[in-house]
């Protein structure tokens, strides 16, 4: 899953186009990619994980009060 220009592609190979989702964070190592995303429209938070090895993909959703949590162990809420 790669955010471009505001286009979330997601693991079942649709595309989700929200111009208005914001990358908060992001951090990467060993392949794996993890990014903390924000819409404006829904005002929700979304942990995505890409881990370019194994071609996993997946969003855990990110209740703002767990937020930071879900970012550094996001595999534990998927």
């Amino acid at each position: 899953m790669s955010l471009v220009s505001g286009t979330l592609s997601n693991c079942d190979g649709e595309d989700m186009t929200d111009t208005t989702l914001t990358e908060l964070h992001r951090r990467s190592a060993d392949g794996i990619e993890v990014s903390l995303l924000w819409s404006r429209i829904t005002n929700a938070l979304t942990v995505a994980v890409e881990d370019s090895r194994s071609g996993l993909s997946f969003e855990v959703p990110a209740p703002a009060e767990k937020a930071l949590d879900v970012f550094e162990r996001p595999y534990a809420y998927a």
